[in-house]
């Protein structure tokens, strides 16, 4: 009986040193992938604020659903609005971006937030330097695309 007890002993320990070794495989892999999905989302968040700057409206007709918004200081914008007059609304002198947290809410959608630091007038709005942002990206055909963009100033 204690040899089949020190067999068990042994299984068991085997046993939960594979199960734990599955689990950190499993965990760097889903590291990696969202370390890569985090890169891929900032790279496009920084595309939109150059096109912004650029006045590029086909930016956003090529990278934002149909059904997307634009929340912002200025109002509420739907794709057909900012396409026409929002993405180009603005003198943008310059910006930076920072502070980038993703959210993975499941494989096709996520959440991006970040800090901007931005100088630019709209119009006769001058925008506030500092804004929190929230951007929420849905992968469509293998695709990202921005689905909502909102942004809040911060005060300082």
């Amino acid at each position: 009986m204690n040899l089949n007890r020190q067999k068990m002993k042994k299984i068991i320990l085997l046993v939960t040193f594979f199960l734990s070794l599955v689990y950190v495989s499993f965990g760097q892999s889903k590291t990696w992938a969202d370390s890569n999905l985090k890169k891929k989302i900032i790279a496009l968040e920084k595309e939109a604020w150059e096109a912004w700057k650029n006045k590029d409206s086909d930016w956003f007709r090529i990278n934002a659903t149909d059904e997307c918004l634009w929340v912002t200081p200025a109002g509420v914008s739907n794709k057909a609005d900012w396409i026409k007059t929002g993405a180009s609304a603005c003198d943008v002198t310059s910006y930076s971006l920072d502070n980038f947290q993703l959210v993975t809410l499941n494989e096709k959608s996520v959440v991006i937030t970040y800090t901007a630091i931005v100088d630019a007038i709209c119009g006769n709005y001058t925008l506030p330097n500092k804004m929190r942002a929230s951007v929420s990206y849905v992968n469509r055909n293998g695709k990202w695309l921005e689905a909502f963009y909102m942004e809040m100033p911060i005060q300082n």
